[in-house]
């Protein structure tokens, strides 16, 4: 596995050191080292089963790793020390994450998808969550899809919608874990445009780790 970002890190506003995850005998992760800096785009690549995915999953801490820090926006996670549900969550919350799957809920409109997670994590009112909630779907070209289904959306239309969502709860960091690569090409480039204008918009305050699919 191999990473590629667009210059030298100047101020980390995410470290990795020494993470190793392993599933039985098998070691995934074997003491990774990373910086990102402020305002970076980091790719990850390599073949199918190198550990892409985990990789990113550890970082928020939805794979536990064996051992090593990660230090996200100045909160940081020994994970040889057991840390408690706390310390992850306060890290959950600096990290954004959009999977490959959507994982909308599927009883829920497009709007209340977006607005769920601001009023459990961040306690935002009913109102104020869905005017953010509005305020990104329009970002994101879905505004007149708030009132619908997921089932009523496209795939590319779901993504999206996966996207504002991690985008409500106001990240310092985005992760995308291939989030195109169960998408036909068509739609898939649809995703990777909004993608990257949100990419460019956040440039100045945030850090997007892509896992790029090969």
């Amino acid at each position: 596995m191999s990473t590629l970002s667009d210059s030298m890190p100047k101020q980390s506003l995410v470290h990795v050191s020494k993470l190793k995850k392993s599933f039985g005998a098998l070691t995934v992760l074997d003491r990774i080292d990373f910086d990102v800096a402020q305002g970076e785009v980091l790719a990850i690549i390599g073949p199918s089963g190198s550990g892409k995915s985990t990789l990113l999953r550890c970082i928020n801490f939805l794979e536990t790793p064996d051992e090593g820090r990660i230090r996200l926006a100045g909160v940081e996670i020994d994970a040889g020390r057991h840390p408690g549900q706390k310390q992850i969550l306060q890290l959950r919350r600096l990290a954004g994450m959009v999977f490959q799957s959507f994982n909308l809920f599927p009883h829920m409109t497009v709007l209340q998808n977006v607005s769920l997670a601001q009023k459990r994590v961040l306690a935002r009112s009913q109102s104020e969550a869905d005017a953010r909630s509005m305020e990104l779907l329009e970002r994101v070209g879905l505004a007149a899809k708030a009132g619908e289904y997921p089932y009523r959306c496209s795939g590319g239309q779901q993504q999206r919608i996966a996207i504002a969502r991690a985008l409500a709860l106001n990240p310092k960091v985005m992760l995308f874990d291939e989030h195109t690569s169960a998408l036909d090409p068509e739609l898939g480039m649809e995703v990777l445009s909004v993608s990257g204008e949100i990419s460019e918009e956040r440039m100045k305050m945030n850090v997007d780790i892509h896992e790029m699919h090969m």
